[in-house]
């Protein structure tokens, strides 16, 4: 007999999104005609633009391909997308090398939201440029006036109004790590979970809330804070357990889950789709979390599941005990 193979959960950034997979190694090598050819094959399906920027973003930060894409296309909307959001990548890299509590540098900051309205402009129905200035709003050091915030919001909700990325970078920006509070970020969550269509991921921005609550107690919280327990949870597992955190889990699993049409998880899904896996396991959603797995097959992120133990042992773990206990 055969000997089972052991279960390795894949890491893949990309998902199973193999083009997109190309389209980051030719940034590597400093090509960028393919990154220009699968921007332009991804057209104005807004959820896998999304995915797939933010993955291109990062491996652009560590290389002139973008630069040279837009030197020899200089008006190509595609180019100045990317543009823009690989500078809010490489502004954030700048901002964690500085160290937490190091004064930001402002006219950086100026200069990518300035190539981020560029970007917009190059191609106004475009959501992308708009989920870029969410995300850099929160290196500003007293945050972005209320009424600009406003304004890039509703420019964002204006073409793609549950765009799942721009939400998550707002739920942040109003998170206690960095310009909220836990009570602003789960109002902001719940309500617009409550607004989204059945069978739209939005609705596990609650589960996601309730990680950044997390990573506040565990990593983000001041020295003080966590000196005097005010913002330590000692017990996960209650975290996710309590009556209203369960609920929530099954309202998520109910709207998305039941309302998204059977078949495979598509790449773009797959980041909150774990999100919501991970919540279920400590929510001891048993059932739920089985299906979950069986969507998610060896696709792994490993937030969230790295901030409650090394990720690659989490996921193998649940996933074992829920598929043992069906």
């Amino acid at each position: 007999m055969a000997a089972r193979r052991r279960f390795v959960p894949d890491f893949d950034p990309a998902f199973g999104d193999r083009p997109l997979s190309e389209a980051v190694h030719d940034i590597v090598i400093g090509r960028w005609q393919g990154v220009r050819d699968l921007l332009r094959s991804t057209g104005d399906d807004w959820p896998l633009r999304t995915h797939r920027l933010r993955l291109l973003s990062h491996a652009a930060a560590g290389s002139s391909a973008v630069e040279t894409w837009r030197a020899a296309e200089p008006g190509n909307p595609d180019a100045a997308a990317l543009r823009a959001a690989t500078e809010v990548v490489r502004v954030f890299h700048q901002a964690i090398e500085a160290g937490r509590g190091a004064a930001p540098d402002h006219a950086r900051l100026d200069g990518v939201v300035t190539a981020c309205l560029g970007a917009a402009d190059a191609s106004p129905a475009d959501p992308l440029p708009w989920v870029s200035l969410l995300t850099v709003a929160r290196l500003y050091e007293d945050g972005i006036p209320r009424r600009e915030l406003r304004h890039w919001w509703d420019e964002l909700r204006r073409r793609d109004p549950y765009n799942i990325e721009g939400h998550v970078q707002l739920l942040r920006y109003y998170s206690a790590r960095w310009h909220g509070t836990h009570g602003t970020m789960y109002d902001f969550a719940r309500d617009a979970a409550g607004a989204a269509p059945p069978g739209s991921p939005l609705t596990v921005l609650v589960q996601i809330a309730r990680v950044e609550e997390y990573r506040y107690a565990t990593e983000g919280a001041p020295a003080r804070e966590r000196r005097a327990g005010r913002a330590t949870v000692r017990d996960f597992g209650r975290h996710w357990h309590h009556e209203l955190a369960v609920t929530e889990v099954r309202r998520t699993w109910d709207r998305w889950i039941g309302g998204r049409p059977e078949g495979p998880a598509f790449p773009q899904e797959i980041g909150e789709l774990n999100y919501l896996t991970h919540a279920a396991c400590y929510a001891g959603l048993g059932e739920e979390a089985r299906q979950l797995f069986g969507l998610l097959g060896t696709r792994a992120a490993r937030v969230p599941w790295s901030y409650t133990g090394d990720a690659a042992e989490q996921f193998t773990r649940w996933r074992a005990q829920v598929r043992a206990t069906s």
